[in-house]
């Protein structure tokens, strides 16, 4: 094994952004991960972490020759040994669309083998890309103080001064003790009301494992992992939120779109390319609240069906609720990949909205033998919406549209959406 190069300052020419918010380097014959720099620019970059392996990690932590797309960082705290939360904030959001899609185009040629390019759009809402969040979900230090987690790091970061969330989101929030280990959910919900959740520590096991959380899930995933104890704060704990002129109640710790502009934007591309006929059969797989479920009621109205299947049981009863007067839409709790082969058939539209994960190939394999005329499948990481796009592909589907939207500004993050044909 060769000697490490941890704490070693290089200089290096930065290449093509990579998937995770980072552009990629060379040095010594060695793949170097470079955050907080732009393609082309030279960097002073200090290793942050090397495994012994091809490749090895580090920071710019000083811009020899900048890009023309370079501005002053508008997030305070994410930079060289900061949080995680704000891979681009020092870049312009022309600049940090086009890096997106440079990323989105690579994944999809070398996971898919799909050669198209993809150009990343701005949601309505977004502006100078600050002030975009209405969801936050901030860790609690061993002495009480709510912050973010560091980059690929358990430090949390009390500094509460990271510009996407709404204005008002932190206010109060750094005056208050919390308690150790635990989670703060702030939500800024449709009507402009925030709802503060503290969430108890995850439970440690007989093993000395701790339980699952939510860091790094959405909260649908975190469901799956079992309850936590949650003590409203602020606000009553129960979010409004609208889209089409429906509105839904939901959980403040329950899953909707982090960006204002998301959910409204996500729905109007599902109508325009679902094609659902009348009287038809549609699914709404990894399904929520039911968002996608409405717009699809819309088209096979009252004689077809729309059959919404999420495992969060407090997600489906609240979707219920607001899809009551549909008589066409059956919310169903239960795991996709457990029902999915049980779902009426014959089913002519399908969307689904999986986990960061993707849906995988038993799932794609079993809509498949389904089906469907028509996919619409929403992924939030490039590299498994590339995977899963492989996987249609090879049951016979074709390629149809892709979308992508910057639903995460000044973060790598990006939301795509395909719709398959078969």
């Amino acid at each position: 094994m060769s000697e490490s190069w941890y704490g070693r300052s290089i200089e290096v020419r930065l290449g093509n952004p990579g998937h995770g918010g980072f552009c990629v380097a060379r040095h010594e014959g060695r793949v170097v991960f470079v955050r907080h720099g732009l393609p082309g620019e030279l960097v002073l970059a200090e290793i942050t972490e090397d495994r012994g392996g091809s490749f090895c990690r580090a920071d710019a932590v000083e811009i020899v020759e900048a890009s023309p797309a370079r501005v002053t960082a508008r997030c305070p705290i994410s930079g060289p040994g900061g949080a995680g939360c704000c891979d681009f904030s020092h870049a312009t959001p022309d600049a940090q669309r086009a890096m997106k899609s440079s990323v989105v185009g690579d994944q999809l040629r070398r996971i898919a083998g799909v050669e198209r390019e993809v150009e990343v759009e701005e949601l309505p809402g977004t502006g100078d890309g600050t002030g975009w969040r209405t969801r936050l979900r901030l860790a609690v230090d061993p002495a009480g103080r709510a912050g973010f987690h560091g980059y690929r790091s358990s430090q949390v970061i009390t500094d509460l001064l990271c510009p996407q969330p709404v204005l008002g989101t932190y206010q109060g929030l750094a005056e208050r003790d919390w308690r150790p280990g635990g989670e703060i959910q702030v939500t800024v919900d449709g009507d402009g009301a925030r709802h503060v959740v503290e969430i108890e520590p995850a439970k440690v096991s007989s093993t000395g494992r701790r339980s699952p959380g939510r860091r790094g899930a959405t909260a649908r995933r975190a469901a799956q992992a079992g309850p936590r104890r949650e003590h409203v704060v602020e606000g009553s704990g129960r979010a409004v939120e609208r889209v089409g002129g429906r509105e839904w109640e939901l959980s403040a710790t329950g899953f909707w779109q982090a960006h204002r502009g998301a959910a409204q934007t996500y729905s109007a591309v599902v109508g325009e390319w679902a094609e659902a006929a009348p009287g038809s059969i549609a699914w709404d797989l990894y399904g929520g609240v039911g968002v996608f479920a409405a717009e699809l009621a819309e088209q096979v109205g009252p004689d077809g069906e729309v059959v919404s299947v999420e495992s969060g049981r407090g997600a489906v009863d609240d979707g219920r609720r607001a899809l009551a007067e549909l008589g066409q839409v059956h919310l169903r709790a239960a795991r996709v990949e457990k029902v999915v082969a049980e779902l009426p058939v014959p089913v002519g539209a399908v969307v689904l909205d999986p986990p960061r994960s993707g849906a995988g190939r038993e799932v794609i394999e079993a809509l498949a033998h389904a089906g469907p005329g028509r996919v619409i499948h929403i992924g939030c990481d490039p590299a498994a919406f590339g995977r899963d796009i492989g996987l249609y592909l090879a049951q016979g589907y074709r390629l149809e549209q892709v979308r992508a939207f910057d639903a995460f500004p000044m973060t790598h993050h990006v939301e795509c959406l395909a719709l398959l044909v078969r």
